[in-house]
């Protein structure tokens, strides 16, 4: 069986995504040192497909919002549960000021 994977999708808003970046880079070995967390990486999408046969074009200009992705990764579902509750407790509230609308989380057992 896989390790146990969350996917959140944030959508900053533009005004915010300076404040946004140094806010994530601050709780990160935060987010890292929970215990049974095995990974945690945040993505900033830079990048579109237009055509599958071609690099990936870089982004011209923010619409709407800038979205980020962050991956986090844990060694059960019990740990994951802790690390979340403390994410919610202690940051969620300051993160979602930032956003556009609530931020979208995809969970579930990885399967390689």
């Amino acid at each position: 069986m896989g390790v146990f994977c969350e996917v959140k999708l944030y959508q900053v808003k533009p005004s915010k995504v300076d404040e946004f970046e140094a806010f994530m880079t601050s709780i990160v070995d935060d987010m890292r040192s929970c215990e049974g967390c095995i990974s945690m990486k945040l993505m900033k999408r830079f990048y579109v497909f237009d055509e599958m046969d071609k690099p990936p074009r870089q982004l011209a200009r923010v619409v709407k919002c800038v979205k980020f992705y962050g991956y986090w990764e844990f060694d059960s579902i019990e740990a994951y549960t802790e690390a979340n509750k403390w994410f919610f407790d202690h940051h969620a509230k300051a993160i979602q000021k930032m956003l556009i609308m609530p931020f979208s989380i995809n969970c579930g057992m990885s399967l390689c």
